[in-house]
């Protein structure tokens, strides 16, 4: 292996992030021609230096999926379904990476399921109650639940409990939606 494709690979190792997509790669690398650097990562690939889960994405033998799930359809970040478990307000199992996008779509990825679902741009510009952290973009348990309750009027939650009604009160405005204002409302019987 030459020195500079030894360097590829240290840079991408030395990176905090364990999910590339072929543009970023160009640019964290300063090189002007995507068609090569696809060629060397697509050798990488074949040495098992390097895994490519999809199309024009590379990543690290560990990745972290909730990267891809970021990354697979940008702008989206994680919410509905997902977050609700982690956060104990709906108790049900989904072992699915849920996010919010510009498009409705569901993946499969080494055998992980990444499920997206599509919501009003302005909504989704808004990163108000979006936390993002280690190239991760996620939902507070909030944002997540009223994403749900815009996208799903009937949706049944466990324990709103674990929520706080102030930060939902805060968020509310983003949708602009009157009815889901009264239901959420009705919800927390304020």
């Amino acid at each position: 292996m030459y020195s500079s494709q030894k360097s590829v690979l240290i840079r991408l190792y030395e990176s905090p992030q364990t999910v590339f997509s072929i543009a970023g790669i160009t640019l964290l690398l300063g090189e002007e021609r995507e068609g090569v650097m696809a060629k060397r990562l697509n050798y990488y690939v074949k040495e098992g230096k390097l895994l490519n889960p999809r199309r024009r994405f590379y990543a690290k033998k560990n990745y972290n999926p909730e990267e891809l799930a970021c990354m697979l359809f940008t702008p989206s970040y994680l919410s509905l379904e997902y977050v609700l478990q982690k956060a104990g307000v709906v108790f049900q199992y989904d072992s699915r990476l849920s996010s919010v996008s510009y498009l409705s779509r569901s993946v499969e990825i080494d055998g992980k399921e990444f499920c997206y679902r599509r919501i009003k741009g302005e909504i989704l510009a808004n990163t108000t109650g979006i936390i993002c952290r280690n190239n991760i973009n996620m939902a507070t348990p909030e944002r997540a639940f009223l994403d749900v309750m815009y996208l799903n009027a009937d949706y049944y939650f466990d324990n709103l409990r674990a929520l706080d009604y102030k930060k939902v009160k805060e968020l509310l405005p983003i949708y602009n939606n009157g009815r889901m204002e009264m239901r959420v409302k009705r919800l927390f019987n304020k």
